[in-house]
């Protein structure tokens, strides 16, 4: 008996190792695979956001730093949508049917929210803060040397996050699903999650004020929208309550 208790168990441990095998294994194939065509990939940028400046190397390591970030920011992206259907295949059978069918939009809704803040953040936010920079480096006399690396990792730390907070209706719907948020606390907690977006924005940015509105506007719209889809969820999950409970009335009827 305690044998038969304890088999679904390591089953469960067994299948979250494999799944966990074949994320790490795909997630190093992207790796080398952005590795592999990383020049193009940093010709493609330096040629959309830096076609007048050139970019300068003030150590030998620092091009290997670059192409080693170019492969791990292609094995994050790509990886990702791989991280979602191994998730889901695993959570998948303690599922009702309608969780299920609830919860395999979340893949695609997640991927395109993901994307979305990318794309924001790289082609409207980003170029926004080179011109702004750019302009006090004109307006202070100095002359401009980029540093290839620095360059990079600036990019990189203002786009990447976006990505993830762009992810706040996904995450806001999921709490709802179990029941941790309601669209209530959401709307009194309002306040508080617009100063924290406020400061979020101002810290992932230069310090800049419009830079930082940018940011800030967006997430605040996920936010409101978060709070739409909540509700919606919420009379959504009341309803599927109520056919339960008429389907076990209906049950018990013919007994």
């Amino acid at each position: 008996m305690h044998g038969d208790q304890e088999q679904p168990v390591t089953e469960h441990i067994r299948e979250l190792r494999s799944r966990v095998i074949w994320v790490v294994v795909f997630f190093f194939l992207t790796f080398i695979l952005g590795v592999v065509y990383a020049k193009e990939i940093f010709e493609w940028i330096r040629q959309d956001s830096l076609q007048q400046l050139p970019l300068y190397t003030f150590s030998p390591g620092q091009a290997l730093k670059v192409w080693m970030q170019i492969g791990f920011i292609c094995a994050v992206v790509l990886t990702l949508p791989v991280i979602l259907y191994h998730t889901w295949q695993f959570v998948r059978p303690g599922l009702k049917s309608n969780e299920q069918k609830s919860v395999v939009l979340y893949i695609p809704a997640t991927v395109l929210l993901f994307v979305g803040g990318i794309s924001f953040g790289y082609f409207l936010l980003f170029p926004y803060l080179i011109q702004f920079l750019q302009g006090i480096n004109k307006l202070l006399g100095l002359q401009e040397m980029y540093n290839v690396y620095e360059y990079f990792s600036f990019m990189v730390n203002i786009v990447l996050p976006l990505g993830f907070l762009f992810e706040l209706p996904v995450i806001i719907l999921f709490l709802t699903r179990i029941r941790l948020v309601t669209p209530h606390r959401l709307m009194k907690l309002r306040r508080f999650a617009y100063l924290g977006i406020v400061i979020l924005s101002a810290v992932i940015t230069p310090p800049d004020v419009i830079s930082a509105i940018i940011v800030a506007i967006p997430l605040i719209l996920l936010y409101e929208l978060s709070i739409v889809l909540s509700h919606w969820l919420t009379k959504r999950m009341q309803r599927e309550e109520e056919v339960e409970i008429e389907e076990k009335e209906i049950e018990e009827n013919f007994r």
